[in-house]
């Protein structure tokens, strides 16, 4: 019997078809492992009495949970020292935390979202963690090296870490998309998912339906012809699926395929969408292209943007690429002077 490589050996041997910088490897290390231990915490939530909100909401106004506290302190108590970690971005978190008093070129940026979807732990279903990992260009010096306002483009690794029935992470360094499962008893994630890839047809989409009276007409018409099903102007039946975890929605887009949308909407245009660009919306597309999707705002390709702050939000429709271009020329047809 062949024997599944273990995420080191992954990143360390060659499966994936790219040399890996060694400090990258350390880091990659570091976020698994900050992951094995949030997955932990989760696990044991109900016994520690870890499941509820505190008193304090987070940089973004939303009340955080316990566990979302939790998770950004053992990224951050686990990922800070790893070498040329220069800084960490969490949307736990007001400000950049640097690591390093110097910073270099090929210094190392972290971006995560600690937990994601973490309304849905006190009803058990999956959550998980979201990361992009940048790199100082070269030539960089002085403030130029600490801006951490950078394009998708600029990603040299992203992935996700989903807290199901197993905890699995899945990343990219720029080429495949692989998933690990983390082995019970050893704690060694393995390949599992090697090279997942996204249909480009799907008859699955996921969203949100109870914004359906705040969102452009783009959107509802896309919704409205989805569920019209055999009958109506697409011809198929569609399946709507919505976890309030883009970690669990994405993942089955990996998985099987089907397109997600957060769109801009009535409610939440005001703040730019829903979406944190840098740690959640960026990473995502990062993996859903390098999986064969395609990812947009509607009208601009998510890894052109160029964020303005390291908060930012934005419209997020990613997936299966003949739905997200039918959702671009749907955006784009109401946009058009009459």
């Amino acid at each position: 019997m062949t024997e599944i490589p273990s995420l080191r050996r992954f990143l360390t041997v060659g499966y994936n078809k790219k040399q890996i910088d060694s400090d990258l490897v350390f880091l990659l290390e570091d976020v698994a492992s900050a992951c094995r231990v949030i997955a932990n915490h989760i696990r044991n939530g109900a016994f520690e009495g870890k499941l509820g909100a505190t008193d304090d909401t987070n940089v973004q106004g939303e009340t955080q949970k316990e566990l979302d506290v939790i998770a950004n302190e053992e990224f951050v108590r686990i990922c800070a020292h790893s070498p040329r970690l220069a800084a960490l971005v969490s949307e736990e978190v007001d400000e950049v935390i640097w690591s390093k008093d110097e910073v270099e070129a090929g210094d190392y940026m972290l971006y995560f979202d600690p937990l994601d979807g973490s309304s849905n732990l006190d009803v058990n279903l999956s959550v998980g963690s979201i990361f992009a990992i940048m790199q100082v260009p070269e030539g960089s010096a002085g403030q130029a090296s600490r801006d951490v306002l950078r394009k998708g483009l600029d990603q040299v690794c992203a992935g996700y870490a989903m807290y199901g029935p197993s905890t699995m992470l899945v990343l990219t360094t720029g080429q495949s998309v692989d998933g690990f499962t983390c082995q019970h008893g050893t704690g060694d994630f393995r390949l599992t998912h090697p090279a997942m890839t996204i249909p480009e047809e799907t008859a699955e989409f996921a969203i949100n339906a109870s914004r359906y009276g705040f969102w452009d007409a783009p959107v509802q018409r896309y919704f409205d012809e989805c569920i019209a099903g055999k009958d109506g102007p697409r011809g198929k039946a569609f399946n709507m699926r919505w976890t309030a975890s883009m970690v669990a929605d994405v993942h089955r887009i990996l998985t099987r395929g089907g397109v997600f949308l957060y769109p801009a909407d009535a409610a939440n245009r005001e703040a730019g969408g829903k979406l944190r660009l840098m740690y959640e919306a960026n990473p995502m597309a990062m993996l859903v292209e390098n999986a064969g999707g395609a990812a947009s705002t509607g009208f601009e390709r998510i890894l052109d943007l160029k964020p303005t702050g390291h908060h930012q939000r934005v419209p997020v429709i990613l997936g299966s690429k003949a739905e997200v271009e039918r959702l671009i020329g749907y955006h784009q047809t109401a946009a058009a002077p009459a």
